[in-house]
């Protein structure tokens, strides 16, 4: 699961990179006692600090992970942002006033629907 997360995030990176935005990626910043985003976005009016999750239908994310997303991007100016990926789908792009707390409200849960429904587009996200 770690190399298709590591692969989504990279496929994200250039994904920026060939729109010309500056990007980076921060590699293990699952494994490190800070807070750190996946990846860090440099646009025109504003910087985001991205969380990548991919999978097949739906995908838990802890409350701790989007606090520390949350932590980071108010220490850093940024904008915090969860970039989501199902299967044979785009990516969709959710502040977090837009999560969805899962049944035992211990974590959110995204799914392909909810994302639809509330995720900005990647040509929406870089306007």
């Amino acid at each position: 699961m770690k190399s298709k997360g590591s692969r989504t995030e990279r496929e994200l990176f250039h994904l920026f990179w060939n729109k010309k935005i500056g990007t980076i990626r921060v590699a293990g910043s699952g494994s490190t006692s800070m807070p750190a985003p996946d990846l860090l976005v440099g646009l025109k009016n504003k910087v985001l600090a991205i969380e990548c999750k991919s999978g097949k239908n739906s995908r838990y994310v802890t409350k701790t992970q989007i606090e520390e997303l949350k932590q980071f991007a108010e220490a850093f100016g940024a904008t915090p942002i969860v970039a989501v990926r199902f299967n044979n789908t785009e990516w969709r792009f959710l502040e977090l006033k837009d999560l969805k707390e899962s049944r035992t409200k211990n974590n959110y849960v995204l799914e392909k629907e909810h994302s639809r429904a509330f995720g900005k587009v990647f040509e929406d996200m870089i306007k």
